[in-house]
């Protein structure tokens, strides 16, 4: 798959269909560790930015895919551009249909306590064939015992693909921690406060403001407290111009 430099992460040039082709095509292989999914946003891209020790962590995983309109209209400016945005969870949702159908097991690992469970439920109504091979909320040490305990229950669930959703950066950092660890899961995905969604507690912007690229606008409109993240929008976009008339 081709990739494209984005001021400094290197995301894959993919559609959600193309996306979900390599998740089926990865769950149909037996990987000696699991393959990783990271969802960068451009607030993950600024993070970088500010923080260049975290370059080499969002760049290693097997399939990074633009999970914001920041980083399509970034591209569009650095005159590389990519496709189209591929929403983590619309990724996410689309690898349960694949799970479903084939027969592979999910498990989800993350949120408050309670939250996965009621993910599963909802998402096992929503697919009849779909088996959750167990849940785990996110509040757990991730080191020594409480993280050795996490680990040894979903090794002991055998799943195919693993849900974490703790967050960035903890998540991508637990993962690239714990790859070796979980030798035996197929295909590890980042995806941030997906199970909240699942579990219908937060609700997705409506389809209009999707496609229109205004999914932050709605988010800041219920949770406006997210104003502060919000402002990285618009650094990472003036950065982006400024970097272009440097070049």
């Amino acid at each position: 798959m081709e990739q494209i430099n984005i001021r400094g992460v290197n995301f894959h040039n993919v559609t959600l269909d193309e996306a979900a082709a390599w998740v089926a095509d990865t769950l149909a292989a037996v990987p000696d560790t699991p393959r990783v999914v990271f969802t960068p946003n451009a607030e993950i891209v600024q993070l970088c930015l500010e923080q260049p020790e975290y370059y080499p962590l969002v760049n290693s995983a097997d399939l990074i895919i633009p999970d914001g309109i920041g980083v399509v209209k970034a591209s569009r400016i650095l005159d590389t551009p990519l496709k189209c945005k591929v929403a983590g969870i619309d990724l996410g949702e689309r690898t349960l249909a694949i799970a479903a159908e084939h027969g592979y097991s999910v498990y989800f690992l993350g949120a408050k306590p309670g939250v996965a469970e009621q993910a599963a439920a909802r998402m096992t109504e929503k697919y009849p064939t779909l088996t959750v091979a167990g849940t785990h909320d996110g509040y757990f040490k991730k080191e020594g015992e409480e993280n050795e305990a996490a680990l040894a229950a979903i090794r002991a669930a055998h799943p195919d693909v693993l849900y974490v959703c703790l967050g960035v950066p903890a998540q991508e950092k637990w993962i690239n921690a714990n790859r070796e660890a979980l030798a035996g899961v197929k295909l590890c995905l980042a995806l941030g406060g997906s199970l909240d969604v699942w579990a219908g507690n937060v609700k997705r912007a409506p389809k209009l403001f999707i496609k229109l690229g205004l999914e932050w606008f709605y988010r800041l409109c219920c949770e406006p407290w997210r104003l502060r993240r919000m402002m990285k929008l618009p650094k990472f976009l003036f950065g982006t111009y400024a970097a272009k008339w440097n070049s």
